[in-house]
Formats: C-alpha cells, sequence, structure tokens
C-alpha cells in the first residue's frame, strides 16, 4: 500500500509524541491490538470485541487504502495527485469532499492561517522535504503566493476541483490523519464495538472506556515535553479523554534559540505574507470531538500569533487547547482553555 506521508504546515514540524497509559488485566482480555505503519508514521488500535476470533484489521486496512487512493500527495495515482498535475476532469468522492469542506470551514475561520496550499512556500524557503530556492527574493515570494490561498481553489456542482492557477497545490495532511481515525472510529461503532482507543502519529480518538483495574475507566493519555533532550522521554502532562479526540502539533526538540537574545522560538511559514516568522509556541494540544477537527486545529493554532490564537479560542467554543510557548529565558508558559483544564491529571 502507498504511504501518505506526513508533510506539514509548519518548518520540521516534530509531532509530539502522545501515548495512551493503561495496565493490561484479565479484565482486558477482550481487547484486541493492532499495531503497524501506514500514512507515513506508525498506528497502535485497541479495541473491545466479543470475542477472540472476531477481528476487523482488514477492515482497518481498508480504510488506509480509501484515503491514500482519495488524497495521498505522494500516490502518483490518487485523485489529490491528479488534481495538482492539473485534472480538472476528476470527480472527487465524498472523502476528500468532507475533508475539502472542513478544511475550507478552518481556513475561514482561522483567517487565512490555515491552509492547505501552503506547500510550496514551505518547500521554497528549505523548511519542507522538497528543494529549497536559493536566497529567496521578494519577487520570487510574490511568484509564489499567485499559487497560495485557500481562496483560489473551489468545488463544482458536481464535485469537481476548479483551480484559478494550474500550479495550486493541495495537500491535505494537516487534518487527514484526523479524519482517518474518525473514519476508522465510525468503522468501529458499524461492527458494534463501544470500547477503543486509536492512534495514529500521535493523533488520538477515544471511546468507551478503557476497562482498566484502577479507578480511572476513561482513557488516560500524556503529552511529551517540547523541551526534553534526546536522551530522556519526560512527560509534562496526563489528559483524561472520554469519547473524545485529541491531537498534538509541535516543535518537539527543534527550537531554536536567539544567540543575541536567549529567546526560544520556531520558524513558521505564514501563509498570508509568504515568509517565515518567529514563534515562541513549542507545541499546541487540541480536544474535540472528532480527530480531524482536532488535527487541523492543533496545526493551526501553531501558524497563528500566540495572542491570535488565544482570541480563536475564545470564539470556538468545540475546541478546548493546551499551548505550551517559552520565554526568553527557555523557561515553558502554559495557556490552557478551561474545558482543556479540567481534563488534566494531578
Amino acid at each position: 500500500m502507498a504511504l501518505l506521508k506526513s508533510k506539514l504546515l509548519l518548518w520540521q514540524l516534530g509531532l509530539v509524541v502522545v501515548f495512551f497509559i493503561g495496565c493490561n488485566s484479565q479484565a482486558e482480555s477482550n481487547f484486541k491490538v493492532e499495531q503497524g505503519y501506514a500514512l507515513g508514521t506508525t498506528y497502535n488500535i485497541k479495541y473491545e470485541v466479543e470475542n477472540d476470533t472476531e477481528d476487523l484489521k482488514g477492515q482497518i486496512d481498508a480504510v488506509f487504502d480509501t484515503v491514500n487512493k482519495s488524497m495521498s500527495t505522494y500516490l502518483p495515482t490518487s485523485d489529490i495527485s491528479a488534481i495538482n498535475r492539473g485534472d480538472s476532469a476528476v470527480v472527487v468522492d465524498k472523502y476528500f469532499r468532507e475533508v475539502y469542506l472542513h478544511a475550507k470551514q478552518i481556513w475561514r475561520k482561522t483567517n487565512g492561517f490555515f491552509d492547505p496550499t501552503v506547500g510550496a512556500l514551505i518547500n521554497a524557503w528549505g523548511f519542507g522535504p522538497e528543494k529549497a530556492v536559493n536566497h529567496m527574493e521578494d519577487y520570487q515570494v510574490d511568484s509564489i503566493l499567485e499559487f497560495t490561498g485557500f481562496d483560489k481553489v473551489f468545488m463544482s456542482d458536481d464535485y469537481r476541483i476548479i483551480k484559478k492557477n494550474k500550479n495550486i497545490y493541495l495537500d491535505f495532511n494537516a487534518l487527514a490523519k484526523g479524519y482517518t481515525i474518525d473514519l476508522i472510529g465510525r468503522m468501529f461503532e458499524r461492527n458494534g464495538v463501544e470500547n477503543y482507543l486509536i492512534e495514529l502519529g500521535g493523533e488520538i480518538l477515544t471511546r468507551g472506556n478503557s476497562q482498566n483495574t484502577n479507578k480511572i475507566k476513561n482513557w488516560v493519555v500524556a503529552i511529551d515535553s517540547p523541551m526534553q533532550d534526546k536522551e530522556q522521554r519526560v512527560l509534562i502532562a496526563k489528559v483524561e479523554l472520554k469519547d473524545k479526540a485529541m491531537a498534538t502539533s509541535g516543535n518537539y526538540r527543534k527550537f531554536r534559540v536567539d544567540e543575541a537574545t536567549g529567546e526560544h522560538y520556531v520558524h513558521i511559514i505564514n501563509p498570508l505574507t509568504g515568509y517565515p516568522q518567529k514563534s515562541s509556541v513549542l507545541s499546541v494540544s487540541v480536544v474535540a470531538d472528532s480527530c480531524m477537527l482536532a488535527d487541523a486545529y492543533a496545526t493551526a493554532l501553531m501558524v497563528m500569533p500566540l495572542e491570535k490564537a488565544k482570541e480563536l479560542l475564545k470564539v470556538t467554543p468545540e475546541i478546548d487547547a493546551y499551548i505550551i510557548s517559552a520565554d526568553k529565558d527557555g523557561d515553558l508558559i502554559e495557556y490552557k482553555t478551561k474545558g482543556f483544564q479540567e481534563l488534566l491529571l494531578e
């Protein structure tokens, strides 16, 4: 199966590792665990079945295959690859349409800071997987901005994607992982699975409970500190989830220190100006009802200036967030919405 590799909206965006904590017991004997590699990352799925002979691995793989065929920029035969090559005759499937419409909503809600067309700028500045442009000049930025902007992409009534500029490059990877998790969750529910945790590349969806022997029956996940070194893992928070999704985006071990000021920052690409800008935000965790929503907003809040991110959270009740930034001395500063605070365990 071809892989949909992660190509995110931030320079060298290192995913903050999130994993579930639980203890194995006889009470969990009906839980199956599926692990593997898909969409350019690893996955761990734990779900409860009525008997040991029940196996949904084939249907899980089918979801990965469906998303790849629709939205993998690394699969030449996918719909999105054909669209990026300029094929306007492609009629996109229901999965593509759902992701496209949600991406459009979040693009509007974030005033363009979330933009699935920003990949060309990331590559040009040398922050992505493709060849960089040496010594970027203003005219080159202006040229790339001509084919950057989700306002230049439309979906017709017969579900074809129309681009104002043939060079526009669509990339839904900032929400496709979360959407894939949601699809697996829907498949579980069609099959009567009530208790499960799906983790794909650090993004998580939970339903029901974990059936642990401790007093906490809900799923508990942990967030890595973005300031830890390579030799050790440091957990910065534990979160209790009940029928919720969580996604974490972060510049994990990839921040810089300004030699003159001592300020900790990361470089991100502003899709509105086309230029890199400094950001003190090191990681963002978002909780929402759907993993696609959590995934997209975690990326968007990383791209936005911190104060604008806080303003967005005040008018977006469908999500809660935990933002970690660093001051000039390297000390961590935390910002948590009330809803996220209530999910944290001591």
